[in-house]
């Protein structure tokens, strides 16, 4: 399990527990090569991403790309007993954050703590450090928020919208990740400015926020049914049958 991960949900019913957390990383390092994973915070952050999206996805969808960035398929002669253990603890998981989103507006995410008990682990020598430029706050919340942003990748519906507040939103959960770009740098320095983040539980505190701000935003399309339109009218059951026998509807077509 990576280092200290803080907090979990674990007090709401059905919800896993510490233990739980830290075998659901293990059985998830477990999937077979060469699909890549991934862990139990990336878990997190992608599972809340693919809740708020303005459409339902169902989980056979999306379950595909927790196994492997991709979304390539599990081989057929994968091990039954460890994908029904994993494919239940997700499901759980999800379960419970959809509950605690929409019931509470709030939840707690699985995040990463570094200190000098569990301090981060240091980069191999040439290889490219993927939190450089990052403060120590964003440092911790990064791979959550990689997750929630692999679920908007996968799922586009998300970032399409046309809407500034989901943009908004969006923006102060994609601070915690390296800006790549003048207009991403130049996002984060104004938030920055003007909602500075000076400790850990401030900054999970604004990222549940958002996810909570998102989920509302995107509510109403996430379950809005389309109304059915009737192609041709209605035919009376006294009607003469369309189907041009010279019956009544009802002792035609219209036989029940």
């Amino acid at each position: 399990m990576p280092p200290n991960p803080l907090p979990t949900n674990a007090a709401r019913a059905h919800d896993l527990t510490d233990a739980e957390f830290a075998e659901l990383d293990d059985l998830l390092a477990a999937t077979p090569e060469p699909l890549e994973p991934l862990d139990a915070v990336m878990l997190d952050g992608y599972l809340c991403g693919v809740i708020v999206q303005p459409v339902l996805l169902e989980s056979a969808t999306w379950l595909a790309h927790v196994f492997d960035f991709d979304g390539t398929p599990l081989p057929d002669e994968v091990d039954a007993t460890w994908l029904a253990r994993t494919t239940s603890l997700i499901l759980r998981r999800h379960a419970a954050l959809n509950r605690a989103i929409e019931e509470d507006g709030w939840f707690d995410p699985l995040v990463l703590e570094f200190d000098d008990e569990h301090p981060r682990e240091p980069v191999p020598e040439g290889e490219v450090d993927p939190m450089a430029g990052l403060s120590p706050v964003s440092q911790s919340l990064m791979p959550w928020a990689a997750g929630f942003q692999h679920a908007t990748v996968v799922f586009p519906d998300l970032a399409e919208m046309p809407d500034d507040a989901v943009m908004a939103a969006l923006a102060r959960i994609y601070r915690h990740l390296p800006a790549e770009t003048p207009e991403e740098i130049e996002v984060v320095a104004t938030l920055d400015r003007e909602h500075p983040l000076a400790t850990l539980e401030d900054a999970m505190e604004d990222m549940v926020v958002a996810i909570a701000d998102l989920q509302d935003l995107t509510r109403e399309q996430r379950y809005k049914v389309e109304t059915v339109k009737r192609e041709t009218p209605k035919v009376g059951r006294n009607d003469p049958c369309p189907c041009g026998s010279g019956k009544k509807f009802k002792q035609c077509h219209g036989v029940t």
